[in-house]
């Protein structure tokens, strides 16, 4: 079972391909024209340990909104695709990440039913070009494209950059968990995700 896919998403305001192999962990290359968003993408799809390749256009330039938006949409469809039935997927796994000072909580359940819950308590405006308000946005736009529910807490911390990159390595490592095929067998009383 390959677990793979290939996803584009063009729209007036940007385009987005996204190719994904969960089950190779490999090279994480990414391009969008916000430099704090494409380090934080490299970051979650390294501690995931997938091969993973983001390229994303903003055709309008107004702000950094539509881009993390619609490659949260993007990679949520693209992680969904490649899970396929869920078959055998451990479901469930949470991480904590110290950064410094930082500390940061994220737990996922690969359910089927997308949300997220963020908790980061960001101040600052932006960091490298990515709006804080759009963290937020990112995991929650992720999430529900995926069908994954997503938790995602800040314990402590004071430097925001911390606070974020410790965010975007626990969603990696937590996400990389749970999708890993552990059995053959849905992991629900329900028999089905």
């Amino acid at each position: 079972m390959s677990r793979q896919s290939t996803v584009v998403r063009e729209t007036k305001e940007t385009k987005i391909e996204i190719k994904l192999e969960l089950d190779s962990p490999g090279e994480v290359t990414i391009r969008t024209p916000v430099p704090f968003f494409n380090h934080m993408l490299k970051t979650m799809g390294f501690y995931m340990g997938i091969s993973l390749m983001i390229d994303a256009e903003d055709k309008l330039n107004y702000d950094d909104h539509h881009i993390v938006e619609d490659v949260g949409i993007t990679l949520g469809q693209a992680i969904k695709e490649a899970l396929g039935s869920r078959e055998g997927i451990k479901r469930f796994a949470n991480a904590i990440v110290p950064m410094d000072e930082a500390l940061v909580l994220s737990a996922v359940d690969v359910s089927g039913r997308g949300i997220a819950f963020t908790s980061l308590k960001l101040k600052r405006e932006q960091i490298g070009g990515l709006s804080m308000e759009n963290v937020s946005h990112f995991f929650w736009s992720l999430s529900v494209n995926s069908g994954i529910t997503l938790h995602v807490k800040k314990l402590r911390g004071l430097n925001e950059h911390h606070i974020v990159e410790a965010a975007f390595k626990a969603v990696g490592l937590s996400l990389g968990e749970a999708i890993k095929v552990s059995g053959k067998d849905i992991r629900s009383t329900k028999g089905l995700l």
